[in-house]
């Protein structure tokens, strides 16, 4: 059917048609003018790895399918570690897809924070977050870190001390923790939790705590179910797994399973007082996407920062496990040195 529009020919239109075209146009205009403005401005830290892509492409591809809207990523600061193969070859790639989809590439962090609302950490390096989002906090502008959070439990804890100083909200989270059935599970779809069981790939890195770099996808899966409230922690290891045992209050038990060799996977098992019940599985970026945009916009972490300490004393805890031959080794006596050091750190980034 014709419009009224299409129905006249040019030099037919009245004053008044040309008014009311002129109406609808300008109408247009302040309608996607008004939906840019809405949108959250969001900055990227990092392009050396592919959740930098991922989110990007959630955020800015509105006609997609899994769009998730009210943010859009407008620049984006590119920088890898020269000594992590996997970390700098990626850099040129990502830094190209970012400028074909029309994101700024930026020289500086601080470049970056005057043009944005919020900013995503996305460096996959872990030692290089403290530094990196001192100016974030500085400006006050809401982050979250991916994973890893930190290369250590210190400088785990000195970042969330770094932001309860600048009153600057932040989260770090694996996009495990998000699972619909891990969530479900979380909710208290099967009760009272007794234990869990989780497991996940648990690539090497020789800089990270050796948890953090990859098996941290199932040691927060593994949080995730059984929350905080671990003690003491007792680490098998072998060229082909990693085999984490958590005591947790009241007995309770969890345990994570590294990956090396064999078919690999995400995934585990909770046990409840109302049944047993699979949890820990990947259900791609999005639900980590939509928690992340919920939180830029105003809402409060997701992940509480004592959940994501603990958690990282856990992994810290299996290493030291792992040193001393496979004794337990607990939460609390792991938590006090690096908490000494995360002060120092502190000291040391304020001096510079």
């Amino acid at each position: 059917m014709m419009t009224r529009f299409q129905a006249q020919q040019p030099s037919q239109w009245s004053v008044t048609s040309l008014c009311q075209l002129a109406v609808v146009l300008c109408a247009g205009v302040h309608a996607t003018t008004a939906a840019a403005e809405e949108s959250i401005r969001v900055g990227i830290i990092g392009l050396d790895t592919s959740h930098a892509a991922a989110f990007m492409k959630l955020f800015n591809n509105a006609d997609a399918a899994d769009h998730v809207p009210g943010c859009r990523v407008v620049a984006a600061y590119p920088q890898g570690s020269p000594d992590i193969e996997s970390s700098v070859s990626r850099v040129p790639q990502y830094t190209q897809l970012m400028e074909e989809a029309g994101v700024e590439i930026v020289d500086s962090i601080d470049d970056l924070v005057a043009k944005v609302d919020a900013v995503l950490l996305e460096s996959n390096d872990g030692r290089v977050h403290l530094e990196q989002v001192a100016p974030v906090f500085a400006a006050g502008k809401r982050v979250f870190i991916d994973k890893p959070l930190a290369a250590s439990l210190a400088d785990a804890i000195a970042i969330f001390k770094l932001a309860e100083e600048h009153d600057t909200p932040v989260f770090s989270s694996s996009g495990l923790r998000f699972g619909a059935a891990t969530q479900a599970v979380r909710a208290g779809s099967v009760g009272k939790i007794y234990g869990a069981s989780t497991y996940s790939p648990c690539s090497l890195e020789a800089t990270h705590m050796d948890l953090a770099w990859y098996g941290i996808h199932g040691c927060e899966a593994l949080y995730t179910i059984m929350g905080t409230g671990c003690q003491q922690v007792t680490r098998a290891h072998s060229d082909d797994l990693e085999l984490v045992t958590g005591v947790w209050d009241g007995g309770r038990i969890g345990t994570f399973r590294g990956i090396r060799a064999g078919k690999g996977g995400y995934g585990g098992t909770a046990f409840g007082e109302k049944g047993i019940v699979e949890a820990g599985g990947f259900d791609g970026y999005r639900p980590l996407v939509v928690e992340i945009a919920t939180f830029f916009a105003g809402g409060e972490p997701p992940v509480e920062a004592a959940e994501t300490i603990e958690l990282f004393a856990f992994m810290e805890a299996a290493d030291e496990s792992h040193r001393r031959g496979g004794v337990p080794v607990t939460i609390a006596e792991v938590m006090e040195t690096a908490t000494a050091e995360a002060d120092k750190r502190l000291a040391a980034l304020g001096a510079e």
